[in-house]
């Protein structure tokens, strides 16, 4: 097996997390695999891969090769297609994460609308509220609502959202509207439980008004605690693109307003930065436009 060959192997296998499931999903003898990996690690002079008896890991040279292997073999792909006559209609599968709603409500129509235009290309979604690892997860393209750190990462900021504190009209008509977070203390909170849950609440431009949250209720999706608010029974916190339809068409009303933080930035982010592959910057350019025209994510 030459070495190229042996590159795809390596880069399916870190994909699928094992030898076993990259060598069914390739049709490939698990054996011939094994030795392709092996073959690889010689020729590099390291190791790629812990293997352990429950999972395979990337070893942090061979999370560095990957990333190197999959932009060689994207580029190979190209100029094979380019020499074809068939660059100027990108093709292939591309891997998409965003937030579980915010892939839902945003990311999805531009996703279907982005599959009639490019019939040659597949893809698969990734929607959890969880941060992924493009690398590790094999994913192209993610959508992240947050301050970003520094990375390796090629950032498109594409709009913004904030924290809002709502309830239904009826609540305040029954309980009376908080004029400042102090006030919270006296009305029926709905708290968000689970990883991206909290018992506190900040408010402020510099997030110094800080509000701790006693409630009887946690819920651990954003569309209970949505409907539990718009029920009545209480006030919760979110952010904003999750009820926007909701404010806009009267069902839930946005309360301390002038005490919010700052809005969060949204950013397309993808790895592969000017040598992307074609699928993968003709998503991003038409994602960015779609999301930048959205009203509901500007700042």
């Amino acid at each position: 097996m030459d070495r190229l060959e042996c590159m795809r192997v390596f880069s399916m296998v870190a994909e699928h997390g094992g030898f076993a499931s990259a060598a069914k999903s390739s049709g490939m003898n698990p054996a011939t695999v094994t030795r392709a990996v092996a073959s690889l690690e010689q020729s590099v002079g390291a190791k790629l891969l812990v293997r352990t008896t429950r999972s395979v890991k990337l070893t942090e040279a061979g999370l560095r090769y990957l990333q190197d292997c999959r932009r060689i073999l994207t580029e190979i792909a190209e100029a094979d297609a380019q020499a074809a006559g068939s660059f100027s209609a990108p093709a292939g599968t591309l891997t998409i994460t965003a937030p579980t709603l915010f892939g839902r409500l945003y990311v999805l129509p531009i996703i279907l609308e982005f599959l009639d235009l490019y019939p040659g290309i597949s893809i698969r979604t990734v929607f959890v509220d969880r941060v992924t690892s493009l690398i590790d997860e094999g994913i192209d393209v993610a959508v992240r609502i947050a301050h970003l750190p520094d990375s390796g990462l090629n950032a498109i900021r594409v709009g913004y959202v904030r924290r809002v504190v709502c309830g239904a009209p009826a609540y305040f008509m029954k309980h009376g509207v908080p004029q400042t977070p102090g006030e919270l203390r006296q009305h029926r909170l709905i708290a968000r439980s689970g990883i991206f849950g909290t018992l506190e609440w900040s408010f402020g431009k510099d997030s110094q008004i800080r509000v701790p949250v006693s409630s009887r209720f946690l819920c651990n999706t954003n569309e209970a605690s949505i409907d539990a608010v718009a029920a009545g029974w209480g006030i919760s916190r979110f952010l904003s693109y999750q009820v926007a339809h909701d404010i806009q068409s009267g069902k839930l009303q946005r309360v301390l307003v002038d005490f919010e933080e700052e809005p969060v930035p949204i950013h397309i982010i993808h790895a592969e930065g000017r040598t992307a592959s074609a699928r993968m910057r003709a998503f991003v350019d038409f994602a960015a436009k779609r999301l930048r025209s959205n009203e509901h994510i500007r700042k």
